[in-house]
């Protein structure tokens, strides 16, 4: 199930397993188009964990993660990010990041 966070749930949450964390606005084409690639990968993999984060709402987060654009998606494992894919994407490459830290 796809979760909205804010920096104060971010900053308490383990992020030992593997998740991904998309950045959005709520302006923003490609971050709406991304929710509906995202919704269809969360039905496939219901237990991988993702998390929406609003760009505008969480600038001190932003910031300290330095996401710089939207839509953004960080892959994370065991605390730390591994990947870092800017803009819209397709499913399959998605998939592919996915796969790589699960």
């Amino acid at each position: 199930m796809i979760k909205e966070i804010n920096t104060e749930e971010y900053d308490a949450m383990d992020k030992s397993d593997p998740m991904l964390v998309k950045f959005y606005s709520k302006t923003c084409g490609p971050c709406k188009m991304l929710a509906f690639v995202l919704k269809d990968i969360d039905k496939m993999n219901p237990d991988f964990k993702i998390f929406t984060i609003d760009f505008d709402e969480n600038k001190e987060l932003k910031e300290r993660l330095e996401v710089k654009g939207f839509p953004t998606m960080l892959f994370m494992k065991d605390s730390k990010e591994i990947q870092r894919l800017t803009g819209l994407k397709q499913k399959p490459a998605i998939i592919k990041e996915i796969e790589a830290i699960a």
